[in-house]
C-alpha cells in the first residue's frame, strides 16, 4: 500500500514537473516570438526607461563606432579642386578597408563564390547597421540639432543615442535650394536653413499660393515614432515631433538615418540614407518599398506611417496628423515638384557632356559611364535614372550574417536613384554604406564584374562629379 501510495505521489510530482516545465517552454516560445506590432502600453515608466538606456548609450555606440573603424577610412581627406554646389569640399578616395594582403585588382579577379567562401568580401560593401539597429528611429546629425534648437526652438536630441557618421561625409549644410520655375535666382536659400520661422521671409514672392502653404506643411514639425508627447518617445520632454524637412533639409538632405518601415522582424529591417528631394520631378517611384507612384502619395505615407515605422496603430496613440488630399498634400507636392538639381554647367541641353568644357579625363569617364562600366543600363535619360528597381544580388558574395542587430541577406532590389547632382549628397546607396564616388566605383565594379582599369575608375569619378 505504501509502495503503491508513494508511486501515485511520485508520479504526481513527475506530472506537476512536466506541466511546469512545459510552461516555461511555452513561456520561452512566447518571449522569442517576435511580433509585427509595437506594444501599446508600456511597464516602465519615463524616468526608468532614460536612466535605462542612457546608461546603455556607451557600450552601443562604442560597438558602432567599432565596426566603422573596422570598415572604414573615416579621416578627412577634402579634395582641393572639387566640391559640392555651395562650396563644401567633397571627400576624396576609397574608404572600405580591403583584408590584409589584398588589393582591389586581385579581388575584381575573383569569383563570387570564392569570395564568399574565403570570407573576402569588404566589410564596408556589406549592409550597414543603424547605430544601434535593435532600437533604430530618426536620429540626426549634431550640426541639425543645434540648428533646429537656436533657430525653431525645437529640441531633436535623443536621450539614448548619437548620429555616427562624421560631418565631412555628409552633404553640404544648409544645401543650396534651386527652383526650376526660378533658375534665374540660384540658390533662393540665400545660405539660410528654411524653417518655419523664415520661410514666407524667403519665399513670398516666389512662390505661388498653393507652393509657399506647400512649403509651409513642409516645414511645420508634427508627432514621430521618437519625437512626439506620449511616454513612449526618445527626447527627454515632450515633444512636438519633426518636419519633412528635418530630414530633407532645404529638400536636399542632411545625412539623417533612420530604419524602413515596411520590413520585420527588426533584424532584417534595413538603415535608410535620407535621399534628396532635388529632382523629384522626373521620378516615379517613391517610399521605402517603392509602392508609391507619385510626390503625393509619398507625402501622404510619411505622415501617416513612415513617421511611425510603418505601424498605423501605434501611429493613432501617438498623433498621427492625417493630411487632407486636396488642400495639403497637393500643395506640399506642388512644392516638392520644383526642387531642382544643381547647375552643371559642362551639360549640354541633353545631358551629355559639353567637350568644349569638359576635361579629358571627364568625356573618358562618360565613354566608360555609357560602355564598359555599364552605368548606363540603370542610369539613363536627363536625370540619369531609369526610374525602376535592380536586384544586385549582393548576397552573392557573402554568407548571411548578423552584425550589431542586423541580419545581412539577400537584399532584393533597390531603385535606381538619379545621378544629376551627385556629388552634392553622400553617403551613397540606400543605407549609406558607401562614404564616397571612389567607393561607389570599386562597390559596382565587383558586383557588376566590370573589371575597370585604375584610370577608368578615376575618370569615371571625375564624371560624376561633373554631373
Amino acid at each position: 500500500m505504501k509502495c503503491m501510495n508513494h508511486s501515485k505521489r511520485a508520479a504526481a510530482l513527475f506530472f506537476s514537473v512536466a506541466i511546469v516545465s512545459v510552461g516555461v517552454t511555452m513561456l520561452h516560445a512566447e518571449e522569442e516570438k517576435t511580433s509585427s506590432y509595437a506594444p501599446i502600453v508600456l511597464k516602465e515608466d519615463m524616468n526608468s526607461t532614460i536612466k535605462r538606456m542612457q546608461g546603455d548609450k556607451p557600450k552601443i555606440e562604442a560597438e558602432h563606432n567599432e565596426l566603422l573603424s573596422e570598415r572604414y577610412d573615416l579621416s578627412d581627406r577634402p579634395s582641393k579642386v572639387v566640391a559640392m554646389s555651395g562650396g563644401k569640399p567633397v571627400q576624396e578616395g576609397v574608404r572600405v578597408k580591403l583584408s590584409e594582403g589584398m588589393s582591389w585588382e586581385k579581388l575584381s579577379s575573383m569569383s563570387a563564390d570564392e569570395i564568399r567562401e574565403k570570407g573576402l568580401f569588404p566589410q564596408g560593401f556589406m549592409p550597414l547597421p543603424h547605430p544601434n539597429h535593435n532600437e533604430g528611429g530618426m536620429l540626426f546629425p549634431k550640426f541639425h540639432i543645434d540648428k533646429i534648437k537656436k533657430q525653431d526652438q525645437r529640441d531633436l536630441t535623443r536621450f539614448d543615442l548619437d548620429f555616427d557618421l562624421a560631418d565631412h561625409f555628409l552633404p553640404e549644410y544648409p544645401s543650396p535650394i534651386y527652383l526650376t520655375t526660378r533658375a534665374d535666382l540660384g540658390d533662393v536659400s540665400k545660405g539660410q536653413l528654411v524653417t518655419v520661422n523664415n520661410y514666407f521671409e524667403l519665399f513670398d514672392g516666389i512662390l505661388n499660393p498653393k507652393q509657399l502653404e506647400g512649403l509651409r506643411l513642409l516645414v511645420t514639425p508634427f508627432p514621430q515614432q521618437q519625437f512626439n508627447a506620449t511616454n513612449d518617445r526618445r527626447s527627454e520632454q515632450p515633444s512636438f515631433g519633426v518636419t519633412c524637412f528635418d530630414c530633407h533639409a532645404n529638400g536636399n538632405s542632411n545625412g539623417a538615418t533612420h530604419l524602413v518601415g515596411d520590413i520585420r522582424p527588426q533584424e532584417n529591417r534595413r538603415r535608410l540614407d535620407t535621399p534628396t528631394l532635388r529632382g523629384v520631378y522626373q521620378q516615379r517611384l517613391f517610399g521605402s518599398q517603392r509602392a508609391l507612384k507619385s510626390v503625393e502619395d509619398f507625402t501622404e505615407f510619411e505622415q501617416r506611417a513612415a513617421y511611425f515605422d510603418g505601424d498605423h496603430v501605434i501611429a493613432a496613440k501617438k498623433g498621427v496628423n492625417p493630411l487632407e488630399r486636396g488642400s495639403q498634400i497637393h500643395f506640399m507636392a506642388e512644392f516638392q515638384e520644383i526642387l531642382d538639381f544643381p547647375p552643371a554647367p559642362k551639360l549640354d541641353v541633353f545631358g551629355k557632356l559639353d567637350p568644349s568644357k569638359a576635361t579629358e579625363a571627364e568625356l573618358r569617364g562618360e565613354a566608360v559611364f555609357n560602355g564598359k562600366g555599364r552605368c548606363i543600363e540603370c542610369h539613363s535619360g536627363p536625370a540619369l535614372s531609369d526610374n525602376n528597381m535592380h536586384d544586385m544580388k549582393v548576397e552573392r558574395f557573402y554568407k548571411p550574417m548578423k552584425k550589431n542587430g542586423l541580419l545581412a541577406t539577400a537584399q532584393g532590389p533597390i531603385k535606381s536613384f538619379p545621378l544629376r547632382g551627385i556629388k552634392d549628397t553622400p553617403p551613397y546607396l540606400h543605407d549609406g554604406r558607401l562614404l564616397t564616388l571612389e567607393d561607389t566605383v570599386e562597390f559596382f565594379n565587383l558586383v557588376l564584374n566590370t573589371k575597370l582599369s585604375a584610370e577608368e575608375k578615376e575618370d569615371l569619378v571625375s564624371y560624376m562629379q561633373a554631373l
